[in-house]
């Protein structure tokens, strides 16, 4: 009997396909390597995924998991073959309960539906990673995803306060609950959250909510140079401010959306410079209003505030079309979200045009300068030669290095997958590989689960 039929035997038909377009279209995400896997598996259920996994683990069936396919690592490929299983069906949201200030979701819920749905509870999901549209829950904790709200609130590690997870043998392990508090035993959620499939499947989440802040405020600031820009963010700082969000761009980004955004007017300047308050109505106000001072200070080429949502929307609309406007250029845009201490902003921004003057390729650097996550982006011609691909790598060699030398990290989002397992041990001590591999031996005996990625 055929690995499909068998699967069809113990899953049912609708769970199970192989043909050429479902293969294809569960063989990669949004990086550039793909291999097809030998089934597609959709998981209905905790009770599904504990049968398949039971099986998996006897067969030694390799068993990629996947959401959406929106990562930025190649973190889903099913490099081995075998099974890919999504998670999208697995899609409901169960419950939002405003007393407790939780939810409780499957896997497969879409981010952006997630906090539309507490939002109209009057409760607040703070996690915006830039793909919220289209990405899932189960991606997020899967990369314990950020976004540009992380400066304030936090990444989706702080937000995940339950877990149900399918092992490897096909145990369903429940931890933690719908406490906001709790110290039994180890930090089993934890261990989970960012292991990239490699652990477990997670089935069901237990998120905390905030109260929804019934204000916001924008503004924005562009400035002649990265240097202004980046004094202006250590003046908030320094005047006791804690923004929602500070997001930086630099001068090819700009520029890329100069000549995309026909219809939108960039501010002149070789820097640009957003940040968002939100609160009371009062508070927000008053700290808009002072931060205003503070901006006018560094003397900018232009300054706008913005208050409500819908005109905070209209400010952050050019933040959110620079990807697209980069990838406009017709170049090939390799997103690197790379972490610095904050004091190294403009060190790593220079850095960036050093790189470029070196090797040749446009970089375009963007992203959240309030906690130092900065997407560096190599912009590049035939990335699908292996000349290109070597002298990519040879410009992330040199960025990673001096990354690390900074104190920094090779990944603050998007995580290791297979795009960054050249640089993992670069990034990381022997004693640290020798506990990953332990935990994924102890958890994961057969080498099940998403194997060929950093671990192996």
């Amino acid at each position: 009997m055929s690995l499909a039929d068998e699967l069809r035997q113990l899953l049912g038909n609708d769970a199970v396909a192989d043909d050429p377009e479902t293969l294809a279209a569960h063989s990669g995400d949004k990086w550039f390597a793909a291999h097809e896997p030998e089934i597609v598996v959709f998981a209905r259920s905790t009770s599904d995924l504990s049968k398949l996994l039971r099986f998996a683990s006897a067969e030694k069936v390799p068993v990629t998991a996947r959401g959406a396919g929106f990562g930025y690592v190649g973190g889903c490929v099913p490099v081995r073959g075998g099974i890919a299983l999504s998670l999208m069906r697995m899609n409901r949201i169960k419950e939002i309960s405003f007393g407790d200030a939780i939810a409780i979701v499957e896997p497969g819920v879409i981010t952006a539906d997630l906090k539309a749905a507490a939002k109209a509870q009057k409760l607040f999901y703070p996690p915006d990673p830039a793909s919220m549209k289209d990405c899932t829950i189960g991606g997020n904790v899967a990369t314990n995803a950020g976004g540009p709200r992380c400066l304030k609130y936090g990444v989706t590690r702080n937000y995940v306060i339950g877990l149900e997870v399918v092992l490897a043998n096909g145990e369903v392990l429940r931890t933690g609950g719908r406490v906001h508090k709790n110290k039994t035993g180890f930090n089993l959620i934890g261990l989970f959250v960012g292991s990239e499939g490699m652990l477990g499947v997670v089935t069901e989440i237990t998120l905390r909510l905030l109260p929804l802040p019934p204000a916001r405020s924008t503004l924005s600031a562009a400035f002649a140079t990265a240097t202004q820009a980046a004094e202006a963010v250590q003046a908030i700082f320094a005047a006791g401010f804690l923004p929602a969000s500070v997001e930086v761009a630099d001068h090819f980004t700009l520029e890329a959306a100069r000549r995309d955004l026909s219809k939108m007017i960039v501010p002149p300047g070789n820097a640009h410079l957003l940040v968002d308050l939100d609160g009371q109505e009062e508070s927000v106000r008053s700290e808009a209003a002072a931060i205003r001072e503070l901006l006018a200070k560094q003397k900018p080429n232009s300054l706008e505030i913005a208050a409500g949502e819908a005109d905070c929307e209209k400010l952050w609309a050019l933040r959110r079309e620079f990807s697209n406007s980069l990838r406009a250029t017709g170049l090939t845009k390799l997103n690197q979200d790379v972490v610095v201490p904050r004091s190294h902003l403009v060190d790593l921004i220079e850095f960036a045009g050093t790189l470029q003057e070196k090797h040749g390729f446009p970089i375009a650097c963007f992203g959240h300068a309030g906690d130092g996550n900065i997407h560096v982006n190599i912009m590049t011609k035939d990335y699908d030669s292996p000349e290109m691909r070597e002298k990519v790598d040879q410009a992330l060699d040199d960025l990673f290095d001096q990354v690390l030398k900074w104190g920094g990290v090779i990944t603050g989002e998007h995580g290791i997958g297979l795009a960054k397992k050249r640089w993992w041990p670069d990034a990381t001590s022997e004693v640290v590989r020798n506990l990953h591999r332990k935990l994924k031996h102890t958890l994961d005996p057969h080498g099940i689960l998403n194997p060929g990625k950093f671990v192996d």
